[in-house]
């Protein structure tokens, strides 16, 4: 029976002789190809020599296990090579940013000098559980989120047996408080409200909060609305991205809006269309301009904009409303004029239950019902 062969990444006797110029280190080295090949570091002492050797062998092995996750692979390098995938998985910019927060706030400071032989379902639960009582269950679920797609990455590469994540305890979250829906007269009120509100005025949230009622898109698809994107003609608006802040580069539009459902074209009450109509008058109609721009013209930051009708809302008395009471609102109206959950889904670009039917484009048509259903809202302002 033949000797067994070194094991990829590793090396057999090292041999130090005196030489020329001193000392000579070698040994040989099984590379990642399977090929022994002889290493060799001279020194002029015989201590320089090996540790000039000793490191050599670390970077080679460094170099050669650059993609190659063992069972003594550290966490931090393993995340690094699963965070770098996530691009090649179609995930948005914003969610790839959100799992590299996380990795830099909870994971790695925390567990990224640990090896996948050491990590235990146990320390993983202790982890979270940390998380949890600083930073709140939400984040916690998130971080394990990122932590199990490192461990997947390395059950894959058999690093690990099982992924330790499944195991670890249940984290509950308080269940999100239904967005409100208004009725129309309180809407009315509201906006109403808004045009007396200088601030409000200035920050041009009476027709933001009109479109919204119109259309009962999200904040982020009418932060990304241009007027290429406007058929005044037809009284249709195309939603087709949303608005992005991406760290180390600003506010971007991302051209697929939230899920594919999101993308569609939706009919607007003749209301919405005269104030469209008003805006374009106003500010001109650039294809690439954004409909509901800043003052110099720029695209809106949605975190923003939430910040300032939640201001506006609560100087109105109306505490607790926020953007997505809007589509609440729009999906009540649609309700009680008697229209499918199905119309309302496909106003609101929720996907359906089937995912054999997500991928119709029937899902995107945009005879809804909506835009005769809104037309109640004209009372409002003199439209009529």
């Amino acid at each position: 029976m033949g000797r067994p062969s070194t094991p990829l990444g590793t090396w057999g006797k090292i041999r130090i002789y005196p030489d020329r110029d001193g000392y000579a280190a070698t040994t040989l080295y099984r590379d990642y190809d399977g090929q022994n090949r002889k290493v060799q570091k001279r020194a002029k002492t015989e201590a320089a020599a090996r540790r000039a050797l000793a490191t050599e062998l670390r970077d080679r092995a460094r170099a050669g296990s650059k993609n190659i996750i063992t069972p003594d692979s550290r966490i931090a390098d393993v995340a690094e090579i699963w965070h770098t995938q996530l691009t090649g998985l179609g995930r948005s910019p914003s969610t790839i940013q959100m799992y590299r927060d996380r990795l830099d706030k909870q994971v790695l400071p925390a567990l990224g000098a640990v090896r996948l032989r050491e990590l235990t379902v146990g320390l993983v639960d202790r982890h979270l559980a940390v998380i949890k009582d600083k930073h709140g269950p939400s984040m916690a679920k998130l971080s394990r989120s990122v932590l199990s797609g490192i461990c997947s990455l390395a059950c894959r590469h058999d690093a690990l047996i099982a992924n330790p994540c499944r195991e670890t305890g249940r984290i509950t979250t308080k269940p999100a408080k239904e967005p409100i829906g208004l009725s129309i007269p309180e809407l009315q009120q509201l906006r109403a409200y808004l045009t007396y509100d200088n601030t409000a005025v200035q920050r041009d949230l009476p027709d933001l909060v009109a479109f919204m009622s119109a259309t009962g898109m999200r904040i982020g698809e009418v932060c990304a609305l241009q007027w290429a994107a406007v058929n005044l003609q037809h009284a249709t608006v195309d939603v087709r991205g949303t608005v992005l802040r991406l760290k180390g580069v600003g506010l971007i539009i991302r051209d697929v809006p939230k899920s594919r459902s999101s993308e569609r074209t939706l009919e607007l009450p003749h209301w919405a269309i005269q104030l469209l109509t008003r805006r374009a008058h106003q500010h001109g109609q650039h294809p690439h301009q954004p409909v509901f721009a800043t003052e110099l013209g720029h695209l809106r930051d949605p975190a923003n904009t939430r910040r300032g009708l939640r201001e506006a809302f609560t100087n109105a008395g109306y505490h607790g409303l926020t953007s997505h009471t809007f589509r609440k609102t729009v999906a009540s109206i649609m309700d009680d004029a008697g229209l499918t959950a199905r119309a309302a889904a496909d106003q609101l670009g929720h996907a359906k239950p089937s995912l054999t039917q997500d991928i119709y484009y029937k899902r995107k048509v945009r005879h809804t019902g909506a835009a005769q259903a809104l037309a109640a809202l004209a009372q409002y302002q003199g439209y009529q």
